[in-house]
């Protein structure tokens, strides 16, 4: 089997970039192309355009240099085949946002019991002034106060609108971040091309068909294309057809790459034919509606650009393979059947936060509606009973729309009391803090992918984390080495090596290492050479360089096309090989990888004349006890290089890996430094105090794992910590039929530090293991750091995975929830600080807001009952529910953290939003402020020495005496907002106030705004404007509060038995067995509690909506559509925890998850799809 190399032709695109005529196939031929597969489509290629050689050829670019990268030969091809962009979703407009907060329940019974009262007061009935309708209508000063009875409706609308407009506004900058977010992250995706000869790394979105990409382990391709040459490619095409097996590229067997799909195993070049939306990721966003707006376009257009291409696929579709294009038969109904299911894309568990806030909000939504409801009634069994009972009145008919009138008001007041009692500003207050945190979490090297990671992070209480470039600074240098049966302890003097054996040493490093990899010059003056590529092969380069040699001049001498077999580094191989052909006919291999592997497979080794002599078992472990464990000791990786000599006469079954790979002789031993980073041992301590264990899991050598996991601080002296190979760790973890024991897993990880010569599968099983445990009294929140597409899986499973923003690939990226921009440990422990912070942010909101809820319905409705009027009227309840929704909700989420988050444990999945000291500093609070008011409500107008304002008829004038009630109750509200800022009780809530802005903004906006309301909000407001000595004595009894506040810090919480914890996560006990739903749609109890048969409408509403996209796409696209959507699951399959299998070892693992097994303990290991992972309920 040769190097899948195609013969190179010379018709170089340099020469013709500026060619004028049209290229030689057009975009409908090559999409067309890019949807066959395996023989049919290298019989396509070779009938119709005679091999890939003469596609490129066509395209007018060479597979070797490359496009000439000419401006204007860039813009043609990006007209005639489009750019490599997918067009957005179109964002929301801000009128669609305002017309979704409009939907809120209450503020919809606000609007229509506004809208009555605007009619009512319009209408003047005859008579309407007769004496016998009782009291409403005396008590009227003068005629223009009983005109100004629509001023209360228009309040009431004009307060509501600015609601909702808040509401959207906020909605719409969230939008907008996120989506800012995303093109960053798609900006800082970069892809290697080839052109004029020279390798250059490009943004994604600049490639055009005809370019040369280079593509390599652990790439997410671009865009689509056909190879040219490859070495031991296998790509990971689960993206797009679902199924999880990894697919050989050659170019004789199946050269079509995709877009969308991993690359898990190899390198290569392929020559780009298809981008944007005409490649198969981008026909397949179409079709899911990312290009809703192109779709309807097309439709309008019709005749111009969908018709031909239909009329082509129609002619393609007969010979078309069926595997794309299903008939309409069972399979085809089946497949629809999946699509309808599949569009609904599962979500991984509520998280901690929000599946305790929405049962809270329940919670306080239905006691609000219950006192809300008992107001009304009362108020209007009240006034019946007084006016027809008590004075025994009539009921005349001209009377009919003044009692209507006062019905409506009451009837307004109970709402007003459900407005205030419903904490609308929750969602609000967790979105602001979210993004806020999301957007400085990028100045701390955090780009936060799905928001609840950054929340959920707070309450980790473990990491995993991969030991090179997290811990260790990823520059790696080669510091000793054994060559010629000696151990230098540094860089031995060229002249020390036989020139045989350096000779050998040289093309070992510079032949079998990714040509990729590479030392460049220094970017300052007097810096450190730069490593471009693997960081391995680039300390070993950089040996080769130390030694005085150059490696560029052999690769020049032995271009890639020359290399017969590459069997590329893998995680399974840990070693990678590649063979040449002598001109003698013979040929020759090189190898390197980890020592104790290669060393396994070597019967010589070089001795110091360069001759091999016989390498036994003794004397392999000697040489581990002497060299390799010594070397390891210092936290040095060992890296053993190799060679094999094949003999002519016969050529090797390049297949028979285990064949190949015997036999060698060694030619010498490199350790390499990896050095720490000087602030990761800080970190850790850091993390540790915080309550958080730190595992290191890693792929080397368990001397050189427990070496650097001792500099880290991860392993402490004296402490009874355990340190395992992968092969260990397997042993003790599964029973005989190789499954894993959970039991056996719980009995290991507490105590387990260091987890070396792990694969990505023993990666995975730990972080699955921890998560599932029940071994603690909390269930273990675990975050895991990966940079390989191995680590996929584990980043998927964890309940945060941070992926390497420099040197992680693109699945990795893919699978994670937050990238490290900086690669550094340090930025993980910012993560945990920010995530504390939210939490404690949202805590300290709900403190103010719960304070305000309780003060305001209670006063309303004692008020309501006693006077007959709420002392708060509509308008000012709006306002107050303003400023402690939404400024508050601004304010107390905006808090910057500091360090003293981290000297506390994590809060844990069952910790109560609300702890006891929160509920003590609430109800303490409520007591002051309601003694006030009730105290100026029935006492105020003789301490003030003004008229009292009770029991005033329909629409008199305010009165002094409620407004100052009011403006005392806002005054109160301010200070305790202060008060909220520290909810573990400190005393000094004062403390690094000016270092948050925008809470000092919004205090002294809501204080301002506050006066102006009071002096000229007049009627609207209900308010009439204060005297001087009045506003201090407001202002005054406000402070009250704060001084109020110490005094509650001083009452110890132990003694306060009989508060209660509000807002707890759900334990598993609490969940009746019937309500585990199967489906992976998300589980959320506190919705549960709202009733089922709800739930169950609006999924039957969902489930009908889903099909009709599915019939309209199908309408829309016609025939031409229908083939992408065969593969649509794609998208959705990566969500799925088990589908996205990262590597062959993973395979047993998903087969254990689909089928039914019998024994206990595979069920309890097979965890059910993704969603609700085995039986685990947490929100």
């Amino acid at each position: 089997m040769t190097n899948n190399v195609a013969d190179h032709h010379p018709g170089n695109s340099v020469a013709e970039g500026n060619h004028e005529g049209d290229f030689g196939c057009s975009m409908v031929e090559l999409r067309n192309l890019m949807e066959l597969r395996s023989a049919e489509a290298v019989a396509r290629l070779n009938d119709s355009y005679g091999g890939v050689q003469n596609v490129c050829k066509r395209l007018k670019t060479s597979p070797v240099e490359g496009l000439s990268g000419n401006p204007t030969d860039l813009e043609k091809r990006r007209q005639v085949f489009g750019q490599n962009f997918i067009p957005p979703k179109k964002a929301k407009t801000f009128l669609q946002l305002v017309w979704e907060a409009l939907q809120d329940v209450t503020l919809i019974i606000l609007e229509i019991a506004a809208i009555i009262s605007l009619g009512l007061s319009f209408y003047h009935p005859p008579g309407g002034d007769n004496e016998l309708c009782g009291q409403s209508a005396g008590g009227v000063e003068d005629e223009g106060e009983s005109q100004a009875g629509w001023i209360e409706g228009a309040a009431i609308l004009f307060s509501v609108i600015i609601v909702v407009l808040v509401t959207a506004f906020n909605d719409w900058s969230k939008e907008k971040q996120f989506r800012g977010l995303q093109s960053r992250i798609e900006q800082e995706q970069k892809f290697t091309v080839i052109r004029k000869g020279q390798v250059i790394q490009i943004p994604v979105a600049e490639i055009v068909v005809g370019d040369i990409a280079q593509i390599k382990y652990g790439d997410l391709l671009p865009a689509d294309g056909i190879l040219i040459q490859g070495n031991d490619l296998k790509i990971d095409e689960s993206s797009l057809t679902g199924e999880s097996d990894q697919v050989k590229k050659s170019l004789d067997k199946d050269p079509m790459l995709l877009s969308g799909t991993h690359v898990m195993e190899g390198s290569g070049r392929m020559v780009v034919t298809a981008v944007g939306i005409n490649s198969q990721t981008g026909i397949i966003f179409t079709l899911l509606g990312a290009g809703e707006g192109d779709e309807e376009k097309k439709v309008k257009k019709g005749k111009k650009t969908g018709a031909p291409e239909n009329r082509n696929k129609a002619k393609t579709q007969d010979g078309v393979a069926l595997e794309i294009q299903p008939l309409k038969s069972q399979e085809g109904v089946e497949n629809e059947e999946k699509e309808k299911k599949k569009v609904k894309v599962p979500k991984k568990e509520k998280s901690v936060l929000q599946g305790k806030l929405t049962r809270l909000a329940v919670q306080i939504g239905k006691a609000g509606l219950i006192m809300s409801a008992i107001t009304v009634i009362i108020l209007v069994l009240y006034f019946v009973i007084d006016t027809f009972g008590v004075q025994g009145r009539p009921w005349l008919a001209e009377c009919t729309p003044i009692y209507i009138q006062y019905f409506v008001k009451f009837f307004i007041i109970g709402v007003t009391v459900l407005v205030v009692a419903v904490p609308e500003g929750l969602p609000l207050a967790v979105t602001i803090s979210l993004a806020y945190s999301v957007k400085k979490m990028m100045k701390d090297n955090n780009l936060v992918r799905h928001l609840d990671a950054c929340e959920t992070m707070g309450n980790a209480t473990a990491i995993c984390s991969d030991k090179t470039g997290t811990l260790t600074m990823n520059r790696m240098t080669v510091v000793q080495a054994y060559v010629g049966d000696t151990h230098y302890r540094q860089i031995p003097d060229p002249d020390a090596i036989l020139p045989k054996i350096l000779d050998l040493i040289v093309n070992g490093v510079a032949i079998n290492s990714a040509y990729t990899s590479k030392i460049l010059p220094p970017e300052k003056q007097a810096g450190l050479p730069r490593q471009v590529g693997n960081k391995t092969e680039c300390a070993l380069l950089g040996f080769v360089l130390d030694l005085k040699q150059d490696y560029q001049a052999v690769r020049n001498e032995v271009p890639e096309e020359k290399l017969y077999k590459v069997y590329t580094f893998n995680s399974v191989r840990k070693s990678m090989s590649t063979v040449l052909k002598n001109s003698n006919g013979g040929f020759r291999m090189y190898s390197k990888g980890a020592s104790e592997i290669i060393l396994r497979k070597c019967t010589r080794i070089l001795d110091k004349n360069g001759d091999p002599r016989v390498f036994k078992v003794k004397d392999r472990d000697e040489m581990v006890k002497k060299v390799i464990e010594p070397m390891a000791c210092h936290g040095l990786r060992t890296i053993c290089l190799a060679f094999r000599d094949f003999p002519a006469d016969a050529e090797p079954d390049w297949d028979s890996e285990n064949e190949i790979l015997s036999d060698l002789t060694c030619i010498a031993v490199v350790g390499i430094e990896d050095p720490v980073r000087p602030e990761v041992p800080d970190a850790i301590l850091k993390c540790q105090r915080a309550g958080i264990t730190v595992r290191m899991v890693t792929g080397d050598n368990i001397n050189t794992a427990r070496a650097i996991a001792t500099k880290c601080g991860i392993l402490l002296p004296g402490e009874d910590f355990l340190c395992l190979e992968g092969k260990e760790f397997n042993r003790l973890i599964r029973n005989e039929k190789g499954e894993v024991e959970q039991e056996q897993l719980d009995k290991i990880w507490p105590k387990l530090r260091v987890l070396a010569r792990s694969s990505p599968t023993d990666k995975h099983t730990l972080v699955k293991g921890i998560i599932d445990s029940t071994v603690g009294d909390q269930r273990q929140v675990v975050a895991v750091t990966g940079d390989g597409t191995n680590d996929g899986p584990a980043l998927k499973k964890a309940d945060v995975g941070f992926a390497m923003g420099i040197a992680g690939t693109d699945v990795a990226k893919e699978a994670s929830d937050i990238i490290l921009t900086d690669d550094n440990f340090t930025s993980i422990v910012k993560a945990v600080m920010w995530g504390r912070n939210v939490y404690d942010s949202i805590s300290k909101f709900l403190q103010f807001q719960l304070t305000v809820n309780v003060v305001a319905v209670i006063v309303a409705f004692t008020g309501a009952c006693i006077t007959q009027d709420s002392p708060l009227k509509a308008v000012q309840m709006l306002w107050v529910n303003l400023i402690m929704d939404t400024f508050a909700s601004l304010a107390l989420a905006t808090e910057p953290p500091s360090e003293s988050l981290l000297l506390r444990k994590p809060y844990g999945r069952n910790k109560p939003l609300i702890s006891r000291t929160m509920m003590k500093n609430i109800l303490g609070h409520a007591v002051y402020q309601l003694t006030i008011i009730f105290t100026l409500l029935f006492a105020g107008e003789k301490f003030f020495d003004i008229d009292s304002g009770r029991n005033a008829p329909l629409h008199s004038p305010p009165t002094e005496h409620y407004t100052i009630v009011f403006n005392t109750f806002v005054m109160m509200q301010l200070f305790n907002e202060i008060n909220a800022r520290k909810i573990h009780g400190e005393r000094n809530v004062f403390e690094a106030i000016y270092r948050n802005p925008i809470f000092c903004t919004v205090v002294l906006g809501t204080f301002a705004a506050q006066i102006i309301i009071v002096e000229f909000g007049g009627k609207p407001f209900s308010c009439s404007g204060l005297t001087l000595s009045q506003w201090f004595w407001c202002i005054f009894i406000g402070v009250g509060e704060l001084l109020w506040g110490q005094l509650i810090c001083t009452v110890p919480t132990s003694h306060l038995k009989f508060l209660k914890e509000a807002g707890h996560g759900i334990t598993k006990e609490e969940i009746p067995e019937e309500e585990l739903p199967e489906d992976v749609d998300e589980i959320d109890h506190a919705e549960m509690e709202l009733r089922r048969g709800q739930i169950l409408w609006f999924r039957g509403l969902n489930r009908i909506q889903t099909q009709m996209d599915v019939v309209y796409t199908f309408q829309t696209g016609a025939s031409s559509l229908q083939g992408a959507l065969r593969r649509q699951p794609s998208i959705v399959s990566q969500h799925h925890d088990v589908k996205n299998v990262s590597s062959p070892t993973h395979v047993a693992l998903s087969s254990v998850n689909s089928t039914p097994t019998t024994s206990a303990v595979a069920a309890a290991a097979a965890s059910p799809p993704a969603g609700n992972q085995s039986g685990e309920c947490v929100p």
